[in-house]
């Protein structure tokens, strides 16, 4: 019983290193989606993020839509 308990014990700490270790080299790696990602931007009213190209500018703030843009910044304590 004690044999078989050990062999449990010893497989699992190998996979448990397996994993450990193959993890880094795996999450190291940028996905190609996010080595195009566009950079992004929050709205200066709402603070939704959306991605700059999308974005309206004024004076130096970002806006996600017309409307939001006249309405002017708004209060972000959420």
């Amino acid at each position: 019983m004690l044999r078989l308990l050990f062999w449990i014990a010893l497989i699992a700490a190998a996979v448990w290193f397996w994993r450990k270790f193959k993890r880094p080299a795996d999450a190291s790696r940028p996905t190609p989606s996010e080595q195009n990602a566009p950079p992004m931007v929050r709205c200066a009213h709402c603070g939704v993020h959306l991605p700059r190209d999308r974005a309206l500018s004024l004076q130096q703030q970002w806006y996600c839509s017309q409307g939001h843009l006249e309405q002017g910044p708004g209060s972000q304590d959420r």
